[in-house]
Order: structure tokens, then C-alpha cells, then sequence
């Protein structure tokens, strides 16, 4: 069955800094069923006119790439989410240095637990979005195999499909062995062999998604396309992953 399909907002950062309006038309006009929100639009509008725009337009607020709700920003954080009418709070990174050890990755897994319990109380879930160097080796064991020891079994997973592939794991491996703990993937494509290289539409690039959509059948709840950067146009490559999402019945629009 056809997953409905979101764009994470991050995408389209250098065209929302000149028309935010005019982007988020745009994303709903090429038949997005909803947006994934970064905390860079911000820069060009508030949460409750966001959140206006997105009603306005029939965009689904599939979650939101957030700060954890923790000391100074906790009210705030909070105040946003329920502002944008969504319950998914996204943590969209820790840095690279906090996973070179064990120790290192039980204390970002004890802080994520901690952010989970007053996601809890407030009716929220708290999901952690990976890069590469998740899934990249420290002393001889995947760190995000680390992780899952570590991890409240609560705590939700975004999987970035290519990042894994990246970091040198299987996606469709890792979708699938997750299972309900993983419902939103990222799907981004292209030569998936280091982290610098530019990212292509989807279907242009390397990656099987026919296994790693398949791998999450009956447990993924949102497709959602984000393109860090890419050689070509990006709001054109927003259209060509749309069509080719859509067009092999992976996923389905508004």
C-alpha cells in the first residue's frame, strides 16, 4: 500500500529565504501530503503562521526536527509543537564527537531518555533522526547498536536510509529489523558512497527502495524526502522524487 509522502522543509532552505509563502505553495501544489518542519523556518515566519499555512493548504504536519525539551528551551519547545498540531518531536542530530565511545553514546542516549519522559507527559514521542556516523563502527560494534542498549524502548526511531547505506550498513536490513520502531524514513538517493558527494532526485541515485520501502511494510507511516544538497535545481528534484515515489506506487500524495 501507497505510504503518504511528506517533504522535509530543510530541502528547499535557500528558496524559503526569499519566499517562504511561495515555496510551501509550491511544495503543495506538486501534491505533497505534508511537511516535515526544521527549525530554519523559523527564520522566515513564526510557528503559528506556519502552522496557518499548512492548514491553509491541507499539509500534514508529519513532525517536527526540534530542540530536546529540556532546561531553558523546554516551554518553548512545547509551545511550538502544539502550535504546529503535531506529535511527532524529532531531535534531527548529536554531534559526530559524541560517538566515538561507548560512554560517549550512553550519555547522549541518557540525555534522549530524559527528553522522552517530558515528551511523555506532554502526549508527545520523541524519535532520533541518524547521519552516517551512527552507523559507522566504534570499537568493533555499530554505534547504533550501542545505542539501542542504551535507549528508552519508547524512544522512536527516524531512519535516514541513505545515511545508513553511507555509513556502511544495509538500509533495508536495518528498516526492517526495527520494525514499529522506525515509522518515519527519509528518503533521500545518489552515489551513497561518502558523505560529500552531491544527492541526486530520488530514483536517480543507488539506493534499492523497492527492498527498503519493502522492508518497512506494515510499519512505516510517512515517506518524507529530504535532500541535503544536490548538483541540479532543488526545487526540480522535489518534483522528480515526487513523481518517482509516487509514479512505482510507493508512496501517494495529497
Amino acid at each position: 500500500m501507497a505510504l503518504p509522502i511528506a517533504l522535509q522543509l530543510y530541502t528547499l532552505r535557500e528558496a524559503m529565504a526569499s519566499d517562504f509563502v511561495g515555496v510551501i505553495h509550491k511544495v503543495a501544489e506538486l501534491g505533497y501530503a505534508g511537511v516535515e518542519v526544521a527549525g530554519v523556518i523559523y527564520d522566515h515566519t513564526t510557528p503559528k503562521a506556519a502552522a496557518q499555512l499548512f492548514k491553509d493548504l491541507g499539509l500534514t504536519v508529519a513532525g517536527a526536527h526540534e530542540s530536546l525539551p529540556l532546561g531553558g528551551d523546554k516551554n518553548a519547545v512545547l509551545d511550538r509543537m502544539a502550535t504546529l498540531d503535531t506529535t511527532r518531536l524529532i531531535c534531527p542530530w548529536r554531534p559526530p564527537e559524541q560517538f566515538k565511545s561507548a560512554d560517549s553514546i550512553k550519555a547522549v542516549c541518557d540525555e534522549l531518555n530524559t527528553a522522552d519522559e517530558v515528551a511523555r507527559q506532554n502526549e508527545l514521542t520523541l524519535l532520533y533522526h541518524n547521519h552516517w556516523f551512527e552507523y559507522e563502527l566504534v570499537g568493533g560494534r555499530p554505534a547504533n547498536q550501542i545505542m539501542l542498549e542504551y535507549l528508552s524502548p519508547t524512544v522512536q526511531l527516524e531512519i535516514d536510509t541513505y545515511w545508513v547505506q553511507v555509513g556502511g550498513q544495509n538500509p533495508a536490513q536495518v528498516v526492517k529489523d526495527l520494525g514499529l520502531r522506525a515509522p518515519l524514513l527519509h528518503i533521500k538517493d545518489g552515489p551513497a558512497d561518502n558523505r560529500e558527494n552531491p544527492m541526486t532526485a530520488v530514483g536517480e541515485g543507488v539506493m534499492d527502495w523497492e527492498a527498503i520501502i519493502g522492508a518497512g511494510q506494515g510499519a512505516t507511516e510517512w515517506l518524507i524526502v529530504e535532500l541535503d544538497r544536490c548538483a541540479t535545481d532543488m526545487l526540480e528534484a522535489v518534483r522528480k522524487s515526487y513523481v518517482y515515489l509516487t509514479g512505482k506506487g510507493f508512496a501517494r500524495g495529497r
